[in-house]
């Protein structure tokens, strides 16, 4: 596409006729020891999709903090969990935010799931040198509504670092626990009862905060869930409805359950 060639409503193709980049590219020779967070994850439960991350950050050995929100909303009706490098996802999310925002209001009318998808897409291989140097990698797993069934229904994407999307059936994980909650929801939708699919609110969020539990065991860098520490989960719900988020509080109630 010729960057001085402005297509109505995309905000990105707005950045480029500026020569603005929406995902700054510095090489450099050498790079610092980057933050990374992890572990996200997804899955389809009775009343939509769940996705959830833990709160850890960390800077090779080191735990930098264990307040971050791994899981955004984008709008209304997306949903974006990063793993990897929080800088580059966080300025993506700001991004898609303000692109999606922008073709709503600019063609009277929300972007549709198939171009939200694209659009993470793009970002991630527009971020393809610094993804190549070892630095600013990003998986990330998007969940977005589906408008064109009634009612509409959620759908899980994930992403490799160079951009590369595909579509979910059940569940997802992303980041250095994903391995081990990958396991355990295979295991489940196979042989449990409930399967994660057909799991009321109450039974998904106690799964999901005993996932995190399970994978902080095998992984230092998942923070996991302490409810002695007032230490819980990053979670949000889509519905057909649209997004909703579970609180802390919420949280500790459910796995009392």
């Amino acid at each position: 596409m010729n960057p001085g060639t402005l297509i109505a409503g995309d905000f990105m193709s707005l950045l480029a006729t500026h020569k603005l980049a929406p995902v700054p590219i510095v090489p450099a020779s050498t790079a610092p020891v980057q933050t990374q967070a992890t572990t996200v994850f997804a899955f389809e439960f009775a009343e939509g999709v769940l996705m959830a991350g833990d709160r850890r950050a960390t800077a090779g050995n080191v735990i930098v903090t264990d307040r971050v929100d791994k899981v955004i909303e984008i709008d209304a009706t997306s949903l974006l969990a990063i793993a990897g490098v929080p800088a580059t996802a966080f300025e993506m999310a700001r991004v898609l935010q303000t692109s999606f925002e922008y073709y709503r209001r600019s063609q009277l009318q929300p972007l549709s799931l198939p171009a939200k998808v694209r659009a993470l897409a793009r970002l991630l291989r527009e971020n393809l040198p610094m993804t190549m140097q070892g630095v600013g990698v990003v998986a990330p797993l998007f969940a977005g509504l589906d408008q064109t069934v009634s009612p509409a229904k959620p759908q899980i994407y994930f992403y490799d670092p160079l951009g590369a999307q595909f579509q979910s059936v059940d569940y997802v994980a992303s980041g250095s626990g994903s391995g081990t909650i990958r396991s355990v929801l295979s295991f489940q939708e196979q042989y449990g009862s409930p399967r994660p699919s057909q799991m009321k609110l109450g039974e998904a969020v106690k799964f999901a905060l005993r996932l995190l539990m399970v994978a902080s065991e095998f992984d230092s860098a998942t923070g996991g869930v302490n409810p002695a520490t007032q230490t819980y989960a990053t979670i949000k719900l889509l519905r057909s409805s649209g997004v909703e988020s579970i609180t802390d509080q919420q949280q500790s109630g459910f796995l009392k359950i």
